[in-house]
């Protein structure tokens, strides 16, 4: 037994957040000195594992993704007792070998929203500036046991990706989505950013599985990324994604490394705050 609990944050993306993977549902509404989380944190056991699963968009997804509250949904997945957060996303692919219904764990992202609070340190709880490093932007020892599950589970995965994020909700124009792919990107969404950022700010190892569902605009097929397209394939592959979670939340909690992983990820978080001198 480590010194501490595990306890398994799910992030549900669009499409992605059914609750009957949870066994001994209970709903729990609460709110964070940053606002309320989008939606009311349903706990429950997968495996006999403790977790928590919110839906990003809420359970109608009635946010848009500039609306989301993303620094309220970590911190409520924070308080309560959350070590590890496990997201899935939807995202559009920027390369040919990415096809939809694939899922990529990834490994990195390009910013590129505008109007989002990434941090926690804003004067509400406590003073200073968090100069957060972001490499490596996600938790590879979670990324590794997704990695892991996945080969598993015989599902068609990349075990690496970068995600660039874009303010939404629109789509992109043809020009953006080259642009991303000339950068490097391999998928692209609306909700990563800040969400990994402030995950890595609160000292919660974080992982996130993205589904390819389109191919974006960039091909010279004459694609075009539209809602209906995303929802046919959410629908095909939907089970893929609780079937991960099924697997991965026990083989989570039984590695037994966690403690130095928490313990060096929160170090890293306070020895790159500047408080000030008084």
């Amino acid at each position: 037994m480590g010194k501490y609990k595990i306890k398994i944050g799910i992030i549900g993306g669009s499409g992605l957040d059914d609750p009957d993977i949870l066994d001994n549902r209970a709903e729990r509404k609460v709110t964070t000195p940053f606002g309320d989380p989008s939606d009311i944190l349903i706990e429950g056991t997968i495996g006999g594992q403790e977790c928590v699963l919110l839906a990003r968009h809420g359970r109608r997804h009635t946010i848009m993704p500039s609306a989301v509250n993303f620094r309220a949904n970590i911190w409520a997945l924070k308080e309560a007792g959350c070590t590890h957060i496990l997201a899935s996303t939807a995202t559009g692919s920027l390369r040919e070998d990415i096809v939809p219904g694939d899922l990529v764990v990834l490994n990195d992202f390009i910013d590129r929203t505008t109007k989002r609070a990434q941090s926690f340190f804003d004067g509400t709880l406590e003073e200073g500036v968090c100069h957060l490093p972001m490499y490596p932007a996600f938790c590879e020892e979670t990324r590794m046991a997704v990695i892991k599950a996945l080969t598993s589970l015989g599902y068609k995965h990349h075990t690496k990706g970068t995600c660039v994020s874009i303010e939404g909700p629109r789509f992109s124009s043809r020009a953006e989505s080259n642009m991303f792919r000339s950068w490097g990107a391999d998928v692209i969404n609306m909700t990563t950013c800040p969400e990994v950022v402030l995950a890595k700010e609160a000292g919660i190892c974080y992982a996130a599985v993205a589904m390819a569902t389109d191919y974006d605009c960039w091909r010279d097929q004459g694609d075009s990324v539209s809602v209906s397209d995303v929802l046919a394939t959410f629908k095909k592959n939907a089970d893929k994604v609780t079937a991960l979670f099924k697997e991965i939340v026990p083989a989570i909690a039984s590695m037994g490394h966690w403690d130095d992983v928490i313990d060096n990820l929160r170090g890293t978080v306070d020895g790159n705050i500047m408080r000030p001198s008084h």
